[in-house]
Order: structure tokens, then C-alpha cells, then sequence
């Protein structure tokens, strides 16, 4: 059962559960017509507006849930509470009072009975050029440094993903893809978090620009660089670790370079493969043979712990 069929989710979620071999059964949509034109398209057996026939459907064990943020947390509990598995699309809540209801349903599910699978699409940490980053990391066994630089660009304030009671801001709804990436790759318990951003006009502190500081157990600390304020030639996205007299540094998820590991200096790919095929392939697989969630579920409760986190450390500083 897939909810929402957006721009995202119509590109990308829904061809990429249809290749993984999904039996795409109830799309739902806020608009009726829209339901049927994608659904007809994407092969769904039926189409509505009503949620529940999604959550009480007995033909279908699994939800997709791919609409506002806002709307991600009840829709997750409601899943839960009808014993569905879940792949909800970042971010898991908005705020500590929606996590925490999420995680009392999570709890009292694996108390009662096992406990679904609960997935976030945070699809980075399975693109071949990370997995490839997390083997050469595998064989380090000093704290690491990363510097995550993400050239976002600007999107308008009227947008509704920088509403804060719909989208949550872009701290929450994008930032979290690479809070969440930093903690795969330390493979490390996060210990702390700071943030600091460029002032606007009124002198309050801005999400588009901002960088947040995270400090692990290990000894390691990175910094995500999240800007809206550059250039659209440079790259997109770059991640870079340096750990041990050796570097890694990855740009767009397209070209892959390392220094000091012996055996391997780089890895090009034709185009960009941010993960989002093997992060579904993934999920199916867990649910189909019985495994653990691919993403722990303790690291998807700390991820959403701490970006919420972020979010409010950065606007109690224009309290």
C-alpha cells in the first residue's frame, strides 16, 4: 500500500518497489483523480483517497508512506497499530512529542507481539560508492573526521517544506539524510550536536544555511555543511574523510577518490546512484526472509533524536 504520489515518490519510490518486485496492490492520494492516473500507470490493482484501506487492507502487509512530513509520524503509528510493516520517507517526525509516540507504539508492539519492520529512506548509506567507503573504513581503527558539504540551494520561503509545522524546515526534512550518513559511517554512537547558521535580514539564525557539528563516541567529529548560498556548478553533494594519514572524498555520488589505502585509488560511475534502488531492495529483502530492519532501529530513533535536536538548538538562538 503506498500513500502519496508526489513528485518524489512517483519518480523514484514507486518505479524503484515495482523493480524490486513489490506487488503493488492500493495507491492512495489526497486527490482522487490523481490516485487513478498514477496508479493505472504504475500497475497498483486499486486506487483511493481513504487511508484505511490501506492500514486495514488484509492483502497488504506493508505501507509506504511518501507524503508530508508533517503527516509521517501519525501515519507510521497507525501502520504499526494495524501490525503492517513500514517505509516511511524522511523525516520519521517533526518534533520530540511525535518521536516519542512513535517509539511508545514501536515499544509496545515488541513487547505484545514482533514488532514489523520499521525502514526510513535514508537511501545514501546503500549507494555503491558509501558501501565502498564503509569496506575501506572497515579496516581503520582510529577516530575519523568527516566534512559533509551539501550545496542545496535556495528554495523559497513560502515553500512548504520550510514550514515548520508542515515540512518541519530543511534541518529536518534534508539535513537528517546526512546526520544519518555521518552515523553510518563512524559506525559510532552520537554524543553530541551543535549548530551554527548564517543570520538573515532580521537577524534570525537561517536552516538553508547552516552547519551542524557532531561528535561521537569514538572519539570521532564531523561537520555537515547544509548551504543554499553557492554556486550551482559545484558539486551537489561532497563527502570527505580524513582518518589515520589517509582521505577519502566523494563528490555527487558519481566520483570516488581515495588517498593512502593500498589496493584502490577510485571509483567513477557513468551516473549519479544515490542508493535508493538497494535501500528498497533492501527492505523488501528483510521483510521476505525474516531479517532485521537494514537500518537498526536504535539508529533510526537517534538519527530523528538528534536532528530534531539540531533543529531546536538552532532556533532557540533567536529566542
Amino acid at each position: 500500500g503506498f500513500i502519496g504520489a508526489g513528485n518524489y515518490a512517483s519518480r523514484i519510490l514507486i518505479p524503484a518497489f515495482k523493480l524490486a518486485g513489490a506487488q503493488l496492490h492500493t495507491l492512495v492520494t489526497s486527490s482522487g483523480t490523481g490516485s487513478v492516473i498514477h496508479g493505472k500507470k504504475s500497475g497498483f490493482k486499486a486506487a483511493s483517497t481513504n487511508v484505511n484501506c490501506v492500514f486495514e487492507g488484509k492483502e497488504i502487509n506493508t505501507v509506504i508512506i511518501a507524503t508530508r512530513h508533517n503527516t509521517h509520524a501519525n501515519f507510521v503509528q497507525m501502520a504499526l497499530k494495524h501490525g503492517k510493516h513500514v517505509f516511511v520517507e524522511k523525516p520519521l517526525a517533526i518534533n520530540f512529542e511525535e518521536l516519542e509516540q512513535v517509539k511508545t507504539i514501536y515499544q509496545e508492539m515488541v513487547q505484545s507481539v514482533k514488532a514489523p519492520t520499521l525502514m526510513l529512506g535514508f537511501n545514501r548509506r546503500f549507494s555503491p560508492h558509501i558501501q565502498t567507503i564503509k569496506k575501506l573504513l572497515s579496516g581503520v581503527n582510529s577516530p575519523k573526521s568527516f566534512v559533509m558539504t551539501i550545496n542545496a540551494g535556495s528554495i523559497p520561503n513560502e515553500h512548504w517544506t520550510q514550514d515548520k509545522l508542515i515540512g518541519g524546515g530543511r534541518i529536518i526534512g534534508e539535513a537528517c539524510h546526512f546526520i544519518d550518513l555521518m552515523r553510518f559511517l563512524s559506525d559510532s554512537k552520537i554524543t553530541s550536536v551543535q549548530v551554527n547558521a548564517l543570520s538573515n535580514i532580521d537577524k534570525k539564525k537561517c536552516e538553508d544555511n547552516a552547519t551542524i557539528s557532531l561528535s561521537f563516541a569514538d572519539g570521532s567529529f564531523g561537520s555537515i555543511h547544509y548551504l543554499a548560498n553557492g554556486h550551482n556548478a559545484f558539486p551537489k553533494e561532497r563527502v570527505e574523510v580524513f582518518t589515520s594519514g589517509k582521505v577519502i572524498q566523494l563528490d555527487n555520488f558519481r566520483k570516488l577518490r581515495a588517498w593512502g589505502f593500498n589496493g584502490f585509488r577510485k571509483m567513477n560511475l557513468w551516473q549519479q546512484d544515490k542508493g535508493q534502488k538497494q535501500c528498497v531492495a533492501a527492505f523488501l529483502e528483510s521483510i521476505e526472509k525474516g531479517l532485521p530492519s537494514p537500518i537498526p532501529i536504535e539508529q533510526i530513533f537517534e538519527v530523528a533524536e538528534v536532528t530534531i535536536r539540531a533543529a531546536e538548538i538552532l532556533r532557540s538562538s533567536d529566542l
